[in-house]
């Protein structure tokens, strides 16, 4: 890889990404006529992990970080179930899986501790009185009151509905 220019290309994860991609494009120049479409959804999921890196590195708010980050964990996931799926249609031999994996596994961990680490801004715990709080109470126990029906308000006939087990008087 060249000099690097820009943050994110000192990033290990990122500079580990894209030799990742490197090695997706070199196998994938095997696959063709049944495994073309996983093929072509591994490849854009490969190039998706360095892109979300960089643009996540980009980013000022460390929410928005922990955020792309994770979306490139996410794409690190997708492409080692497409291994899977490439693996079991014969598409992909198992030791050069298994050798990619290595890779992806590490670029997951990496990711995971670096969305953890950004996403772990939070606002300080207060301690807040968890005193009684007399006014809502009152309110709620009037609410109650004005919830149930008046037994000397039910029709003469005995006529009621029965809603959720308890007793509501039909009107006439």
């Amino acid at each position: 890889m060249t000099e690097p220019i820009f943050d994110h290309d000192r990033l290990d994860v990122y500079r580990l990404s894209i030799g990742y991609v490197a090695a997706a494009f070199d196998v994938s120049k095997s696959l063709s006529g049944l495994h073309r479409h996983a093929r072509d959804q591994w490849l854009r999921a490969a190039q998706s992990i360095p892109l979300n890196i960089a643009e996540g590195n980009g980013k000022r708010s460390l929410k928005d970080r922990a955020r792309f980050f994770d979306i490139a964990r996410g794409s690190a996931f997708e492409r080692a179930a497409i291994q899977d799926a490439l693996v079991a249609t014969d598409g992909l031999e198992d030791v050069a899986s298994r050798e990619l994996k290595r890779m992806l596994k590490r670029i997951v961990s990496m990711l995971t501790r670096m969305a953890m680490k950004f996403d772990g801004v939070r606002e300080p715990s207060v301690d807040y009185e968890l005193g009684n709080d007399y006014e809502h109470e009152h309110r709620d126990a009037e609410h109650e009151q004005e919830r149930k029906p008046e037994p000397s308000r039910a029709p003469k006939d005995g006529l009621r509905d029965y809603t959720n087990g308890k007793s509501i008087v039909r009107p006439r």
